[in-house]
């Protein structure tokens, strides 16, 4: 089975920046989203941005204008370039696979990545 991989996390003052990577063992099978997640402590894991089929993308109202999605063309490799960091935004990231839903909040699981530690000082 595909498995991915994220690299990029680590230690940043906030109003820096990070980019996140994942990278998938296989391709992804054309009908999948992908995306990334995030769970901080003691919080539920939440969707933080997601990409689609035609390349149309959506991310979470708080990271909104800070956080950019992309992908190659054959969804081999997975970004997140994110600027202006806040204290808010420490947490585990995960990127993930998976079919496409009505809700943001349910889309683009299934393959999970084993997460990398972001975390933002004040």
């Amino acid at each position: 089975q595909v498995q991915l991989t994220e690299s990029g996390g680590g230690s940043v003052e906030a109003g820096g920046s990070l980019r996140l990577s994942c990278r998938a063992s296989a391709h992804i099978w054309s009908s999948y989203c992908m995306g990334w997640f995030r769970q901080a402590p003691g919080k539920e894991r939440e969707a933080v941005a997601q990409i689609y089929t035609g390349d149309a993308r959506l991310y979470a109202d708080s990271v909104k204008g800070r956080f950019t999605i992309s992908q190659d063309s054959t969804k081999d490799t997975l970004f997140l370039q994110m600027n202006s960091l806040t204290p808010e935004d420490t947490a585990v990231y995960y990127c993930a696979a998976g079919p496409e839903r009505r809700e943001m909040g349910e889309s683009c699981q299934g393959i999970w990545g084993q997460g990398t530690q972001v975390t933002v000082s004040s």
